[in-house]
């Protein structure tokens, strides 16, 4: 069972930029792929970044590519999201999610993942 918090939410302006965690315990976190989803008010989680087992596989969804990227650090059982040039469409909570172990092909769907974080909401200002 692995458990997942994220940190570093909060409100920014837009062009501002915000960076995510996720700690993850309870399982092998060097294991398994690991992606960030979000889901606005009234609307369905989507999916954001992928990053793979080994860190040399990412995937990002268009609306964030050039703007967002993803990293691990292994050593610290730790996910991020740095989130540059921030728009107010990018207002929502925010979720980590542990996927299949050992996976490098990208997965965006939340069927996809067997673990998930309880969020932190990221709000931007116009």
């Amino acid at each position: 069972q692995v458990q997942l918090v994220e940190s570093g939410g909060g409100l920014v302006q837009a062009g501002g930029s915000l960076r995510l965690s996720c700690a993850a315990s309870g399982g092998t976190f060097s294991s398994y792929a690991m992606g960030w989803f979000r889901q606005a008010p009234g609307k369905e989680r989507e999916f954001v970044s992928f990053i793979s087992w080994g860190g040399g596989n990412r995937y990002y969804a268009d609306s964030v590519k050039g703007r967002f990227t993803i990293s691990r650090d292994n050593a610290k059982n730790t996910v991020y999201l740095q989130m540059n040039s921030l728009k107010p469409e990018d207002t929502a909570v925010y979720y980590c999610a542990a996927g299949p172990r050992y996976r490098t092909v990208v997965v965006t769907t939340t069927e996809g993942y067997d673990y998930w974080g309880q969020g932190t909401q990221v709000t931007v200002s116009s």
